[in-house]
């Protein structure tokens, strides 16, 4: 069983403290330990991140770092510093320091330094990137840090929408990065399909280091898939994997009751290997997390709303959301939010956080 992490890294409405609790209660029992707080949607960690921390934003932080040591979860913070590499200055540098020193005296032993999906006009786009971390973690020392680069898969899509990477990208942060710094990496797609024994091999050696997975399911932000519901058991990761990667995170959906169900899936993934039944795991999973006979309707309804999708379900979803009604739980209520178009993520919205 590899070291098995929640990286809250998606775009969308953010979730409740109560909410990172409940799944934490569900998962931290089940062989999740690290949890990284790093929503899209916190501009404090964003758009934002220059900006001074309010006490209320940092109590509320302290207060769940202090859940997660209880359940025996290490509790990081990812840090995006919008727009830095493009304007890399002293002064904006020891701002960057300033605040995760803050956060440090709060109890955050973990920081993630994420240079993922936003543009940047930087150069030489390593070279900056390798001085930020390294004046990060020169400024807490006693950390420790992971790096999301800013092509973190081989999917072209992030040329499309971010421009060439540079040809050295990956081999050069590889080289230059303190060893004991992980890499996030989310395979050969931003969202996979499948991350195979082959593939991960070739990035360590590129990374000089065994990645760290971003795994991109159940994670259902975006204007296409918050339509949908991420229900299924994983498919397309093999047990076999666990001694190539330093840890194995999942993003989220933007339902945290909801997530729960594949999450758990995901440990039987590596629990019982050639022996993993996705569709069993799954129908074990919504029972654990949702009752017998919420599971039941779940199973029922799973096309409809993991792959028909809301807009496409028409008169159904009158149905569905009738049904949903009569159960007194937070997954149907998480449905039923759904399908009133609670969780709706707009391309705008993307652009914005």
């Amino acid at each position: 069983m590899p070291t098995l992490g929640v990286v809250e890294g998606f775009f969308g409405p953010l979730w409740s403290w109560s909410q990172r609790e409940a799944l934490l209660a569900i998962l931290a029992p089940a062989g999740y330990s690290r949890y990284l707080y790093a929503p899209k949607g916190d501009a404090a960690l964003r758009r934002h991140w220059d900006a001074p921390y309010t006490e209320t934003w940092l109590g509320q932080i302290a207060k769940f770092a202090t859940v997660c040591r209880s359940l025996n979860v290490e509790f990081g913070i990812g840090v995006s510093p919008y727009a830095l590499a493009n304007d890399l200055s002293r002064e904006r540098l020891r701002v960057l320091t300033d605040r995760l020193r803050t956060l440090s005296s709060i109890g955050v032993s973990r920081f993630a330094i994420l240079f993922d999906d936003m543009e940047t006009d930087a150069n030489a786009l390593a070279k900056t990137q390798l001085d930020i971390v390294e004046a990060a973690t020169a400024a807490v020392p006693n950390a420790k840090f992971i790096v999301c680069p800013s092509y973190y898969s081989d999917d072209i899509v992030l040329d499309r929408v971010f421009g060439e990477r540079p040809s050295a990208y990956l081999d050069d942060l590889g080289r230059h990065l303190d060893p004991a710094i992980e890499v996030f990496w989310t395979g050969p797609e931003v969202c996979a399909r499948q991350i195979s024994a082959t593939h991960l091999a070739r990035v360590a050696e590129t990374l000089r280091r065994k990645p760290t997975l971003w795994d991109n399911y159940p994670v259902n932000d975006g204007p296409r898939m918050s339509t949908q519901l991420h229900l299924r058991g994983f498919t397309g990761r093999d047990a076999a994997v666990s001694d190539l990667i330093a840890a194995h995170f999942i993003n989220p959906a933007l339902q945290p009751m909801l997530s729960a169900i594949p999450a758990l899936t995901l440990v039987d993934v590596y629990a019982m290997g050639s022996r993993y039944d996705y569709a069993e795991s799954f129908q074990e999973a919504a029972q654990r997390v949702a009752g017998t006979a919420l599971a039941r309707a779940l199973r029922e309804d799973l096309l409809a709303m993991h792959d028909t999708g809301l807009h496409r379900l028409g008169e159904k979803a009158l149905a569905l959301r009738a049904k949903y009604e009569t159960f007194d739980h937070d997954v149907a209520r998480e449905v039923v939010a759904w399908l009133n178009g609670a969780y709706a993520v707009s391309a705008e919205l993307v652009q914005t956080q």
